[in-house]
């Protein structure tokens, strides 16, 4: 997995609601109505991150969830963090 020019990076966040760069990571802040739907937004996701072994950071106090991506290996964003952004806001 190849770290994507910046340009597709931007191209990219145009499909992908509420995302944004922060420190050369895909970054998002999701909130809900409650500690229990965010528990259970993490519980959805872990099943997809699972499957495809891509590991976020996120941070989670009460209601509200960050989420940073990036490809480790690749030392910056590849497809597979652009697809796991998409795969988030689908489960949110």
């Amino acid at each position: 997995m190849q770290k994507l020019p910046q340009e597709q990076i931007e191209e990219a966040l145009k499909s992908i609601p509420g995302w944004s760069i922060r420190d050369e990571k895909l970054h998002k802040d999701f909130e809900f109505a409650s500690f229990n739907e965010a528990f259970g937004f993490m519980t959805r996701a872990a099943m997809e991150i699972e499957k495809m072994n891509h590991h976020p950071e996120w941070f989670n106090v009460y209601n509200k969830i960050s989420i940073d991506l990036m490809t480790h290996d690749a030392g910056g964003i590849t497809q597979n963090d652009i697809c796991l952004a998409e795969i988030l806001n689908s489960l949110a």
